[in-house]
């Protein structure tokens, strides 16, 4: 069900990777590179019979939020799942890269937006998808290490799983809405690999409750929830930059400390409301079926947890 005060705004999950961009930023700020007219495609998909996309599916470029400059990437998760590839993933890195040389002179941008839409690394070119997944992380671990946050936002259709899931982990704060998804294996990969008994990939409701928004921010593996509208988006990702940690020893230190403790605590649960009855959640049963404003005031009275980084 959608919420009422978010029926006239544009939907995150529903727009397209450039529409969220233009949501995003400040009108008319968004200067792009390596844009379609440039025509940098993918060299290997049609070895496959697949037709190729002028961007590769991912978008990036300059921009301003609230007049302040940021550097944005954004995936398409509707072209060949938002995956990780040669060509897409050397634009991300590139961006990455050109921002933590950047910092601290008058080229500097305030934060960088990573707009995630994805299922991971593209098999057709898994063995270029895997360096692209590992030279990401270690690009944003460098502008971090460089002083510039780097903010995830999750809420697309391909969420964020395989290597988006490491990517975002490696972020200075991860924003998602209910629709949004986090994790490392996908459903489907569970269920090949596991059989249908350890996961159902067909159970939406599983999936959502296992690896959705409302159960990643509970367990402190996002940093802020919102509602799906790119406004809600827009506010929160501008406010984030104020409160993410810095890449320390300590902010490390406390990051191990949390995700033992969470083990420890629930290591054993099959499912969340199993989880959510340890913490100690009112209805631990319907955490699923409450409003957007009913789940936010739970957030708001300490429904959380475990804090993340």
């Amino acid at each position: 069900m959608i919420p009422e005060n978010i029926m006239n705004e544009p939907s995150w999950y529903e727009s397209s990777a450039r529409a969220r961009i233009n949501g995003l930023l400040d009108a008319g700020s968004f200067s792009e590179i390596l844009g379609p007219q440039d025509k940098i495609m993918s060299p290997h998909l049609a070895l496959f019979d697949l037709p190729p996309a002028f961007d590769d599916g991912m978008i990036i470029g300059r921009g301003l939020i609230d007049g302040r400059p940021v550097a944005v990437a954004a995936q398409e998760g509707q072209f060949m799942g938002g995956t990780f590839a040669e060509v897409s993933g050397a634009k991300l890195v590139g961006l990455l890269r050109s921002v933590a040389s950047a910092a601290g002179t008058s080229q500097a941008v305030s934060t960088v937006v990573l707009l995630l839409d994805t299922g991971g690394v593209r098999l057709q070119e898994a063995n270029a998808g895997e360096m692209a997944v590992s030279e990401t992380i270690r690009a944003v671990l460098d502008v971090r290490r460089a002083g510039v946050p780097v903010v995830a936002l999750i809420g697309g259709r391909a969420g964020a799983f395989g290597g988006g899931g490491l990517v975002t982990a490696c972020c200075s704060h991860i924003v998602i809405s209910e629709q949004g998804r986090i994790s490392v294996s996908g459903p489907e990969v569970i269920e090949t690999n596991k059989g249908v008994e350890e996961f159902d990939s067909h159970d939406r409701a599983l999936v959502w409750r296992i690896t959705g928004g409302r159960s990643r921010v509970l367990l402190g593996g996002a940093d802020s929830y919102v509602k799906g509208d790119i406004s809600s988006f827009r506010q929160t990702a501008a406010q984030a930059r104020n409160s993410a940690p810095s890449l320390s020893l300590e902010t490390l230190e406390r990051e191990q400390e949390r995700l033992e403790q969470r083990l420890s605590s629930y290591g054993d649960c099959r499912d969340t409301p199993e989880i959510w009855t340890l913490a100690g959640l009112p209805t631990p049963d319907k955490i699923a079926d409450l409003t957007e404003d009913e789940f936010i005031s739970l957030l708001a009275k300490g429904g959380r947890r475990h804090d993340a980084r």
